[in-house]
């Protein structure tokens, strides 16, 4: 993970919507981990038990405040480049990428993923049940 981008702090409501441990991914309990307490430039994580949260912690301080992905996570970005250069293909948009990196096509893959993700989260927040018909 050699291409480490610079730390941007969560917005309150970004803060919020993530209730996911950024270790095992069950509901984040109130744990959390900045970096060296550097608030507002390291990234925030959350965690469900004490347990994670100094794990987490540690993994933060051996990355240099950052979690890596998983190797399941990287391979599923690895994996949609190619449906990702299909649809600049379609939409006549490839020739602005042509010259870019894999770790720069890895990471506008990666924000719209986590930018999925989050709006997921907040939508499931609003919803007062799980209303949806069972499917069977």
């Amino acid at each position: 993970m050699g291409d480490r981008r610079p730390a941007r702090p969560l917005s309150h409501a970004e803060w919020s919507a993530r209730r996911l441990c950024a270790l095992c991914g069950r509901e984040a309990r109130g744990f959390g981990y900045i970096h060296k307490l550097h608030i507002g430039d390291a990234p925030l994580y959350r965690f469900c038990s004490m347990a994670c949260c100094e794990a987490g912690g540690a993994l933060a301080e051996r990355g240099g405040g950052v979690i890596d992905k998983t190797a399941m996570e990287t391979q599923a970005i690895k994996d949609a480049r190619r449906p990702f250069a299909e649809v600049l293909q379609e939409l006549d948009l490839l020739a602005p990428f042509a010259e870019r990196s894999a770790a720069e096509i890895d990471r506008i893959i990666e924000a719209c993923v986590d930018g999925f993700q989050a709006s997921m989260q907040r939508q499931a927040e609003k919803r007062p049940t799980l209303d949806d018909d069972i499917p069977f």
